[in-house]
């Protein structure tokens, strides 16, 4: 089957969310690291083209399943033809939505094939409803949510922490969140930790972690996991204003 990714042999809810997780971090990639790749692939000259996302957290574009009934439910057909008709950022929105919709079909397409029974079915929902959408990620919303979980009386932030530490070393700006001084009350560390824990990566969408290297974009304000786009902490210290692919891809087509 085109764009399937293979065969399955996902038994429980915990297996299949790993699935769900790996395709949808495939198709996130697409959307906002690699979109200048997914934009030329989405021909509106081609014919009917779909989006998938694969469990090794890649993704690609292909014709539908010839098969019918096809293995697994497919994704919206012709996403290519409203390449060109419409705002981009209001056609990868399109395609972000319909792309939730398609993992969410696949997910529980599993679960009845798998026989998951009620309590299974609400583990899998539950799993996949700890994670931002496609749309959420794409879009900017659930950035927007974490901020306002974020109380006001905080006086410190992803942004501000960066470029205080910057201003500290009085050198080129550091894109890692700043360390924790010494001697800090533990209330300051757990508020800390609850306020970055509500960022979230702009690439595959996944939570803070105080073990791994972020760094933020000077144009859209989105962070990034240093792996997500190829960013090591020795490279990060030689870049002036960082970019991240997404915004590079816009300013080279404009």
């Amino acid at each position: 089957m085109e764009g399937s990714g293979g065969t399955y042999n996902s038994r429980t809810a915990e297996e299949v969310f790993r699935d769900f997780r790996g395709r949808r971090a495939g198709m996130i990639k697409a959307l906002t690291t690699e979109v200048d790749k997914f934009y030329q692939l989405c021909d509106p000259e081609k014919e009917n083209l779909c989006l998938y996302g694969l469990p090794n957290e890649t993704w690609e574009v292909n014709l539908p399943a010839e098969e019918v009934p096809p293995e697994l439910p497919e994704p919206a057909l012709g996403i290519n033809f409203a390449r060109d008709g419409m705002d981009e950022k209001d056609w990868l929105s399109l395609v972000a939505v319909h792309s939730d919709a398609w993992l969410l079909a696949v997910a529980f397409y599993f679960g009845a094939r798998f026989g998951f029974d009620k309590e299974a079915r609400r583990r899998l929902f539950n799993m996949i409803n700890n994670l931002p959408t496609i749309y959420e990620v794409v879009t900017g919303t659930a950035k927007k949510q974490s901020k306002e979980k974020t109380p006001n009386s905080s006086t410190k932030s992803n942004k501000s922490s960066s470029k205080m530490q910057s201003r500290q070393a009085e050198s080129k700006p550091s894109k890692m969140p700043a360390p924790k001084e010494e001697g800090s009350g533990e209330e300051d560390e757990e508020e800390e930790d609850e306020e970055h824990g509500n960022t979230l990566c702009g690439a595959c969408g996944d939570n803070y972690a105080n073990d791994e290297f972020w760094i933020c974009c000077d144009v859209c304000e989105r962070w990034f996991h240093g792996r997500c786009v190829r960013i090591t902490p020795a490279r990060a210290e030689h870049i002036k204003q960082y970019k991240c692919p997404a915004c590079s891809n816009k300013r080279a087509r404009a």
